[in-house]
């Protein structure tokens, strides 16, 4: 069998471009005592992944040159010298931007899709589900009558967090890029209020649509968004750093906030999360989201495009606004 792979080519300044990345082809190795092959099916695209691409100090080792680019990935076991899976098995796991992974198993686990469609378990129920379950309730601390404030809310994080704030009982206003996802935001996943970014002036719209201030932010974008922001918090707000879509392709230095002392007068606090910190209690929130989407308290919306060739341009969607709900690649067929 032959397995398409992306490869990190070189290191990109800025906007990962073409020669950032080299498609190959090779033949699919046989599998040793221990491992098992995966074909993957579905690969998921995170901001985050920009990140891994710079050789600098972070949560993660960065991807190295010449390797397979890094991605979260749902698959089915083809073949296994693993005691842990069987043939046919569906598992979920880090086997990155290919076709075919082989693997020890040691970062793989088992997800059944009669449960929930595959695609959920690398958005709702994968890393971007846990990131904001975990962000929004152990770090956020959302109380039932505050005003929770989410950057990036059409996205896969976004999307949720908002929801799950709505589900506690606060005041949810989502600011999100273009006036088909606002609409989105109110009518389908129940906010109070949705910011067009592209089109409203943000202090001044914030301002209306949190007439009590703002007692929780989750930021997902940074920048200028986090500056207005800060300019409207309360007393004891928190503000949870996720990401800084905004500046994740900066050919300058990153614009940290001016507005910081905001933190000082209102005796706030910035906490950043990595989804990472909370992989022992990652039953606990899978079961909590399971149980919201199947009472209908949540909805979920992924994005799906075709095609392993596409995965550069597919990618740059998250960074240029074009992604609606959790961006997701589709390799493989069932």
């Amino acid at each position: 069998m032959k397995n398409k792979q992306w490869l990190l080519a070189k290191r990109p300044f800025g906007e990962p471009t073409a020669d950032t990345w080299e498609l190959v082809e090779n033949t699919v190795p046989d599998i040793k005592e221990g491992e098992l092959l995966v074909k993957v099916l579905y690969i998921s695209l995170d901001p985050a992944m920009r990140g891994w691409l710079n050789d600098a100090k972070s949560y993660i080792e960065p991807v190295q040159i010449g390797a397979v680019m890094r991605a979260g990935t749902v698959g089915k076991v083809i073949s296994s010298k693993n005691e842990r899976f069987a043939e046919g098995d569906y598992v979920c796991g880090y086997e990155g931007v290919q076709e075919y992974g082989v693997t020890d198993g040691k970062m793989l686990h088992t997800v059944d899709p009669k449960l929930a469609p595959l695609s959920y378990y690398l958005g709702v129920l994968g890393m971007p589900g846990m990131t904001g379950y975990f962000g929004l309730l152990k770090t956020g601390e959302p109380k039932a009558g505050e005003t929770v404030v989410v950057s990036g809310a059409a996205g896969a994080v976004g999307g949720l967090v908002g929801q799950i704030a709505r589900i506690k009982g606060c005041r949810v206003v989502g600011i999100a890029g273009g006036a088909e996802k606002c609409k989105f935001l109110v009518d389908e996943l129940g906010f109070d209020a949705a910011i067009d970014y592209k089109s409203q002036n943000i202090k001044k719209a914030l301002k209306e649509a949190c007439p009590k201030g703002v007692d929780v932010f989750f930021d997902n974008v940074g920048g200028e968004i986090l500056d207005d922001v800060l300019t409207q918090i309360n007393m004891k707000a928190r503000i949870v750093i996720c990401g800084a879509i905004s500046q994740y392709n900066n050919t300058t230095p990153v614009k940290g906030p001016s507005n910081y002392l905001s933190l000082l007068v209102n005796r706030a606090k910035m906490e950043g999360i990595v989804v990472f910190d909370n992989v022992a209690e990652y039953p606990t929130a899978m079961k909590d989201i399971a149980g919201w989407i199947q009472s209908g308290e949540m909805k979920v919306k992924d994005h799906v495009v075709e095609g392993i060739e596409t995965f550069p341009d597919t990618l740059m969607m998250l960074f240029k606004g074009e992604n609606f709900g959790k961006l997701v690649l589709k390799v493989g067929d069932e």
